[in-house]
């Protein structure tokens, strides 16, 4: 019998959002092609800020479609998936708060910002890209050795983005304090970041999510999938 794991899906969801109507299609895909079954909800950024608000899930999915009603709740949920190590997936929008929670409660920058939701930020982590990525398709080299190369099974991809914001200071002091920049732009920029020791933390700033046609999900969901299972699996599991 296939173990069902839990998903939390932190965002606000909307029918104008393509990503948010993918996973419909993901989830069925992935129950019928790879025998993994994920039952998932949505959880609005608001009711993010409660307290545990996605603990107990067995993976938090942190979809893009910023700026968040709740800034705060969306920092609650990266946070709560990263010290619990609850499986993680952050994109777009979910890849630049994770950076973000990282930065304010990990590296001490209690006052970096995201230029989208204070645009007059003094030290904004996240700012509005030199060339936007607004329905582009790059190409993202992948690190050896790294989680997103054992998950995506190639030193370069392809991806699509949607996207007017992303990391641009403090690259280092993230680096310095352990987390990983897996995946950069033809120009060196950061594309992928992972949380080295934490059972699955990944975060993307393009969109899986909009690989294909939906039919087939990306490398990347297939292994937030797996990590979910296996996370629910050890929770059922007898003691040994």
């Amino acid at each position: 019998m296939n173990t069902t794991a839990t998903l939390a899906l932190v965002g606000d969801r909307s029918p104008d959002v393509v990503s948010h109507t993918r996973v419909p299609l993901l989830l069925e895909a992935l129950a019928e092609r790879d025998r993994l079954v994920l039952d998932a909800y949505w959880i609005p950024s608001e009711e993010a800020e409660a307290e545990g608000a996605v603990r107990g899930f067995d993976a938090v999915w942190v979809l893009p479609g910023s700026p968040y009603r709740s800034e705060a709740g969306v920092l609650a949920a990266v946070r709560t998936a990263r010290e619990e190590g609850i499986p993680f997936l952050g994109t777009c929008g979910g890849f630049q708060h994770a950076l973000l929670e990282y930065a304010r409660n990990v590296c001490g920058l209690t006052g970096v910002a995201h230029a989208e939701n204070d645009p007059e930020a003094t030290d904004p982590l996240i700012e509005p890209l030199a060339c936007s990525l607004v329905g582009h398709e790059a190409a993202v080299t992948i690190e050896p050795g790294s989680l997103a190369e054992s998950v995506i099974g190639s030193a370069r991809t392809v991806e699509r983005y949607f996207c007017a914001y992303g990391p641009s200071r403090h690259l280092d002091t993230l680096r310095a304090h352990g987390l990983r920049f897996s995946g950069h732009d033809e120009d060196g920029h950061p594309r992928v970041a992972e949380l080295p020791g934490h059972p699955f933390f990944l975060a993307s700033l393009f969109q899986p999510e909009l690989a294909g046609d939906g039919s087939r999900p990306h490398p990347m969901i297939r292994a937030l999938a797996r990590a979910a299972v296996e996370h629910a699996s050890s929770r059922i599991a007898p003691p040994a």
